[in-house]
């Protein structure tokens, strides 16, 4: 299995810089999780071929450019582009984003070959497919409805946490996981904002650190993402301070393999 956080940030020289503003994660090369730089991030390639994207939740670093993406594609597209998310996500970001105000609603429109855009609602705790990959999502604590899940090809299995702080669910259910290849976990405030941290529903890496005890499965890559850009050294110090053994900082624009 493949993984890209798709870069956010351009440098003073052009080039994509090391700062997460933005999420979006490439799976494969074909399915994308959350939109955030989804239509900056991606090469040519990868934008043709993406066309089913699973949102966490409906804040706007995760959903940002989902509205150029599919506006990009509308003239091009021989199959909708298929939104995943809960049914309660699906409607705000209807309601919020393709309401014909802020951007068009694309999933009433045709391009003439077929619909522009669809939602497909999943339910949390029930596996549901995209693609070559199987999904299970569950809710995580944060301050809009926002889940978290495990993913895996059959033979590779990864978990990704999106924004949270303390939660239960997504523990119960990683653990419930035969194997676990990799792990994908925020870490957003660095320590002395622990009391914001918590307040917005998020980690700091001293609060990860007494999270990852509820982790049962050992030998796995811990990738830490979702990292303030602002705080973003502070925390990779914080972070290795916690001295926990393959844990590391998620670098946007590397392909990760397991």
């Amino acid at each position: 299995m493949k993984i890209k956080l798709l870069p956010s940030t351009i440098d003073a020289n052009g080039q994509a810089s090391p700062e997460q503003r933005l999420s979006c994660f490439l799976i494969d090369g074909l399915v994308a999780i959350d939109a955030g730089s989804i239509a900056i991030g991606l090469t040519d390639a990868e934008r043709g071929v993406v066309r089913d994207v699973i949102i966490t939740h409906p804040h706007m670093d995760h959903i940002a450019t989902l509205p150029i993406f599919v506006d990009d594609l509308f003239g091009f597209l021989n199959e909708p582009v298929r939104i995943h998310a809960t049914e309660e996500v699906c409607e705000m970001v209807a309601r919020d984003v393709f309401n014909g105000t802020v951007y068009p609603p694309f999933q009433n429109f045709n391009n003439g070959r077929t619909r522009v855009m669809d939602f497909a609602p999943f339910r949390v705790g029930e596996e549901f497919t995209v693609k070559h990959l199987r999904f299970t999502a569950v809710n995580v604590h944060h301050i809009v409805p926002t889940v978290g899940m495990v993913f895996t090809d059959g033979e590779r299995t990864v978990a990704l946490s999106s924004d949270t702080s303390s939660t239960e669910e997504f523990w119960e259910l990683v653990n419930r996981e035969r194997r676990l290849d990799a792990l994908l976990i925020e870490a957003s405030f660095p320590n002395f904002l622990g009391k914001l941290a918590d307040t917005s529903g998020h980690f700091t890496p001293e609060s990860l650190g007494l999270e990852l005890r509820k982790l049962a499965h050992k030998d796995l890559d811990i990738l830490a993402m979702h990292l303030k850009p602002s705080f973003r050294q502070q925390l990779i110090d914080e972070l290795a301070a916690l001295g926990l053994p393959r844990l590391s900082v998620m670098e946007p624009g590397r392909e990760y393999s397991w």
